[in-house]
């Protein structure tokens, strides 16, 4: 039995800088870069398997660690099986060493303290809430996680915004290198979060990700992430010169010196790819051609005659074949049983997947238990011949857990294994980790546990753990992930469970939403319609109508929304379901409010804000007064807007609600504002932002800086506008908040309107509505198309453009009386009427004169009729 069969850890480490002199000061000089400026740098290293990305990053990672600087390096790798955000779950437990704690009280106290140290005491309990999500520990609910746990939206990008903020306050004590491996194999929860990251980390860190030239081709824009400060490295192959140079450094213990004959035959061999030389010597050491050398410990004797019966790899999966043929049967069989297991796997599970046909003993002690020392030691022989590694760790406090070291020869095992052996090994390894505690209470695990069942022929019992994971990762905010599970569990579970299926598609319609896949939402809403109604199901019924209705409403058909919302109503108050009828009543009175109805919408508000007294809901309660507050101040009554806004103001601080708080605020300001009172409107926009910048919700500041940038503009304050829009703008691109984007865009062409920079303003208004466009927000554009109307007036286009102005604002008109919305028609009558009577083009037109004071008059009694003030000007 050959005594190793492992390349020596000098050897192997001399690899990393073999031929790779220029790439490697292309990472040094990027890591410098980072110092100097003070701000993040991003490489992506692109090459195929075994070419050697692993090996640059972790000699720049090598170098960093040794700096004089006190760099910390936390690397991120794909998950198991790619569950959710496993590569930041690895990360973060990585920065908080967490290796070695296996007790979640000890977990939770070793997080919280280090946040502290990080951020002092601003907002802990909040970010160990989200952090700890990612790593699987568990922490205590506060109340802002407890006000964003029904709005999957605003808990995920709470979430990106927690998770960056503390990486650019932990960068401010020093610099940090984040690595991210394998983007290939990462789940796209993953790849979303780290795009989001990339586009708006600040602070010294340097990000390194590697990654197969395939990730490219299915994320084309990942290249763009980042901007300017974004560089991708291409690693090719090594030059013959330096294949020779790195074959003689992984050979150097051949006593005597490697013969150039045993050189030229893995250099022809390898085609430049590093991993591809480093599999060839293992070859040679399994085939014998290398063997230790009795005389001279830690030296090798070759023997060339053996060399031509050594099956010399042509490709990486051509060395892995020959690997796996070395295997003793016992080595192969335990490694079978393990490719089953998936990329990871545990001792115990091995040995019950051993035991198979095993008859069980008489008496189960000692000596029946051998068995698991046996494939200890199996394990250890194949750990010190690099197929697998022991893990430090394991999800699992009572097993041993093991990963394959080299991922394809894990898919070959796997692909060898005959079928009908494959289904009793999944069937075992479902049995064996159903059994384990907590599985069902982890996404990860209970996804993992469903693929065992769906692989062993159970589709009934995979479907349902398919389901149950995707309700977890929902939960989890993992949404892509959850996606996945929804769709798989549905599509197994077919007609069998009508129960199962109503519930799915109600939840994985909510999450098709959350993901702005619209008519997949509609579709799935109506399926459970569909089912609802053949069971006769009132209260699903109505909840299907309403998510569909709210849907229409949200797109602009209120048409389609009104007959859907009602039929809600109907089906909830046949059932005398009170939550069901009070949503439906608010939902309405949304709906009747956007549409202008505003006597209507107060009328729906109040039912639903009684019915809502009644069930004792606070959060709801002060929902239904905000929303009744807004009502008020859109018909004109600025006394009972206030003492609505206010009254749901107090409810927020009594709950300690700061994203409702935020909300509030925002919303007086609002009311500040149309009243004539930027002053006053910034005091309370002054606040809402120290607010929401101490939570750290982008998605907030950006609207409250929308309205800051009103204020200003109002105030005359045009240059501090053009300022506070375009940092919410950068805002609004972060978070990839498109609606709100777009209002930014459009307060920037109002500013840039004033400043007389026409360019500018058509630029950003041509922008705005664009993204309305993409959003389908019929309300955002027909305002938008508005604006666009007074900046193409203004000449921003030149001279001769007079009938592409009046063409924008008779849009905007006939889209305001397609949505039945009549102030915003009053407004869009105004600004056409404004555009004429200043437009020399128009000045000696008398019909089109008569039109405008025509339209202008009709606004008058628009606005008087809903007893507004005719001075109020259009947002």
């Amino acid at each position: 039995m050959r005594a190793m069969n492992a390349l020596p850890a000098p050897v192997s480490a001399a690899r990393l800088l073999v031929g790779r002199d220029d790439e490697l000061a292309v990472l040094r000089r990027t890591y410098g870069e980072t110092l100097e400026a003070n701000e993040p740098r991003i490489v992506t290293l692109v090459g195929p398997a075994g070419i050697g990305k692993r090996a640059l990053i972790d000699a720049l990672a090598s170098d960093i660690r040794g700096s004089r600087f006190g760099a910390c390096v936390y690397r991120g790798e794909p998950g198991r099986e790619g569950s959710a955000y496993g590569a930041f779950a690895r990360l973060l437990r990585s920065r908080f060493g967490l290796a070695d704690l296996r007790a979640p009280e000890a977990a939770r106290a070793e997080i919280r303290k280090q946040v502290s140290a990080v951020l002092g005491d601003r907002r802990v309990g909040d970010v160990c809430y989200f952090l700890g999500e990612l790593m699987g520990v568990e922490f205590p609910g506060t109340p802002l996680t407890r006000a964003v746990l029904d709005d999957a939206t605003q808990a995920r990008t709470l979430r990106r915004t927690v998770l960056r903020s503390f990486i650019e306050a932990d960068a401010t004590h020093r610099s940090i290198c984040l690595i991210f491996d394998g983007l290939h194999a990462m789940d796209e929860d993953s790849v979303e979060l780290l795009e989001h990251l990339l586009d708006g980390l600040r602070g010294r860190i340097l990000v390194l990700a590697a990654a197969r030239p395939d990730f490219l081709s299915r994320h084309p824009e990942w290249t763009e992430r980042g901007g300017s400060r974004h560089r991708v490295l291409e690693v090719g192959p090594l030059t013959e010169e330096d294949s020779i140079t790195l074959l003689r450094e992984l050979l150097a213990p051949c006593r005597g010196g490697p013969p150039a004959r045993l050189i030229e035959a893995g250099v022809n061999m390898a085609g430049g790819a590093p991993g591809l030389l480093e599999h060839i010597v293992r070859v040679f050491l399994d085939a014998g051609v290398l063997r230790d050398d009795p005389e001279a410990p830690g030296q090798w004797r070759v023997d060339l005659e053996r060399l031509g019966g050594a099956r010399l790899p042509l490709t990486v999966e051509d060395a892995v074949s020959v690997r796996i043929a070395a295997l003793s049967p016992s080595e192969r069989r335990l490694l079978e049983h393990a490719a089953a297991m998936g990329s990871v796997f545990w001792l115990g599970g091995l040995v019950a997947l051993l035991r198979i046909d095993r008859e069980a003993p008489e008496f189960w002690n000692e000596e029946a238990g051998a068995d698991v020392e046996t494939t200890q030691r199996v394990l250890d022989g194949l750990v010190a011949r690099d197929y697998v590694l022991r893990l430090p760790d394991s999800s699992f406090s009572d097993e041993v857990e093991y990963v394959f070291k080299h991922n394809l020869e894990r898919e070959t095992i796997a692909r060898l294994t005959p079928v009908a052996a494959a289904r009793r090994y999944h069937q075992t390894i479902a049995d064996w980790l159903s059994q384990k505690a907590g599985v069902r209470n982890q996404e990860e695990h209970t996804a993992m546990l469903a693929r065992h069942l769906e692989r062993a022929g159970s589709p009934m019992s995979a479907a349902f753990t398919y389901l149950d994971a995707g309700r977890i990762a929902r939960d989890h905010f993992a949404a892509k992930r959850a996606d996945e599970y929804y769709k798989k569990g549905l599509e197994l579970l077919g007609g069998a469970d009508a129960r199962r299926r109503l519930e799915a598609l109600h939840d994985h319609g909510g999450l098709l939403v959350l993901l702005g896949r619209t008519d997949e939402a509609l579709a799935a809403f109506r399926e459970m319609l569909a089912i609802a109604y053949r069971l006769g199901l009132p209260s699903k019924g109505g909840a299907a109508h309403n998510r569909i209705g709210r849907l229409h409403r949200d797109t602009g058909s209120f048409a389609l929304a009104e007959k859907h919302l009602t039929t809600a109503l109907y089906l909830f108050e046949s059932v005398n379901d009170t939550r069901g009828v009070a949503s439906c009543r608010d939902d309405i009175g949304k709906l009747l409010w956007m549409r202008g109805e505003y006597r209507a919408a107060l009328d729906e508000m109040r039912k639903a804000l009684e019915m809502r007294k009644q069930i004792g809901d606070g959060r709801s309660i002060a929902l239904s007064l905000n929303n009744i507050g807004l009502v008020w101040r859109d018909h004109g009554r600025v006394g009972k807007a206030r003492e609505a806004l206010e009254a749901a103001l107090t409810i927020r601080r009594e709950l300690g609600d700061p994203l409702g708080i935020v909300e509030s605020l925002n919303e007086l300001a609002e009311l500040a504002l149309d009243q004539g009172d930027p002053r006053g409107a910034l005091e309370l926009l002054e606040e809402a932002y120290t607010t929401a910048s101490e939570i750290g919700e982008h998605n907030r500041i950006a609207v409250v800086l929308i309205n800051m940038g009103d204020a200003y503009l109002r105030l005359g304050r045009v240059d501090r506008s053009l300022e506070v829009f375009t940092r919410a703008e950068e805002l609004c691109e972060e978070v990839g908040d498109k609606l709100h984007l777009g209002e930014a865009k459009r307060g920037l062409a109002k500013a840039y309107l004033a400043k007389g920079e026409l360019k500018k303003a058509r630029e950003a208004i041509k922008r705005s509505v664009d993204l309305f466009g993409q959003v389908r927000s019929k309300p955002h554009l027909a305002v938008a198309l508005r604006t666009l109307g007074e900046v193409t007036g203004a000449g921003a286009w030149g001279d001769g453009h007079e009938l592409r102005a009046v063409d924008y604002f008779l849009r905007s008109i006939a889209i305001c009386k397609e949505i039945g919305n009549e102030i915003e028609v009053a407004k869009s009558y105004r600004a056409f009427s404004a555009f004429v009577e200043r437009s020399p083009h128009y000045r000696n037109n008398a019909d089109i004169l008569r039109e405008a004071q025509k339209l202008a008059a009709m606004a008058d009694e628009i606005f008087q009729r809903h007893r507004l003030e005719t001075s109020s000007r259009p947002r």
